[in-house]
């Protein structure tokens, strides 16, 4: 398989690559078809989901099992996961703000005729008091345990996995399955635009941990901008 060092490449026996990419696209076959299938067949989230315990614990234990499979996808090629220290922070710093900037005026763009905010229906309308445990567990798997589900899997199994096959495919090619793994249409745009950055970002500083936070903030900044209006 094909690992990662900071700033090269270092082949591997092909079969083996081809093994684990094969292994890596029916996992993300299989997200994007669960979830596209809920998405259609379920209806739109009930307004209180972040409130539920039922949806907050599910959270939880979907992005276990899926951490789970990443390991096993990884195992005995962990540099593939790139948990390394960035080359340097205040270069990621800076390329985390310009794809936030990014993003905000993709979304800005297009929120009047697709609505991205709206569609996956899980953040909250008003803060409640009185659900604030179960509001807590859906905050940690929403701000904490999806970036860093998805930023393995994505921009570092994803990522590592294409990367032999060019640049395009690791920074375009991933975002794009990224973003049909959601099961979202309306917010299609947003969450390509936003993957490519976090590939970017990746690229940049060999890592997925500056992606992790960035990630997080992005969706911390829209848990805590859905309870302020």
């Amino acid at each position: 398989m094909g690992s990662l060092g900071l700033g090269r490449v270092e082949a591997a026996p092909t079969q083996r690559l081809s093994g684990r990419l094969i292994g890596w696209l029916v996992f993300v076959g299989l997200l994007a078809l669960v979830n596209w299938v809920g998405r259609l067949a379920g209806g739109p989230a009930p307004k209180d989901a972040a409130y539920r315990w039922d949806v907050a614990v599910g959270s939880v234990i979907q992005f276990a099992f899926m951490l789970l499979i990443i390991a096993l996808i990884a195992r005995g090629a962990w540099s593939l996961l790139a948990l390394r220290r960035p080359r340097r922070w205040r270069s990621a710093l800076g390329t985390a703000v310009v794809v936030l900037v990014a993003v905000d005026l993709v979304s800005l763009a297009v929120d009047p005729i697709l609505h991205p905010g709206r569609e996956q229906g899980l953040t909250p309308t008003r803060w409640e008091p009185s659900h604030a445990g179960a509001f807590a567990v859906f905050a940690f798997a929403v701000v904490v345990l999806a970036p860093v589900t998805e930023e393995l899997a994505f921009r570092g199994l994803g990522y590592g996995l294409l990367r032999p096959f060019g640049l395009a495919p690791p920074i375009v090619g991933s975002a794009i399955l990224w973003a049909l793994a959601h099961g979202l249409l309306d917010a299609l745009p947003v969450i390509t635009i936003l993957g490519v950055g976090l590939a970017w970002l990746r690229h940049r500083q060999g890592s997925t941990i500056p992606g992790m936070i960035l990630h997080g903030a992005f969706n911390g900044i829209a848990l805590a901008a859905s309870l302020a209006t």
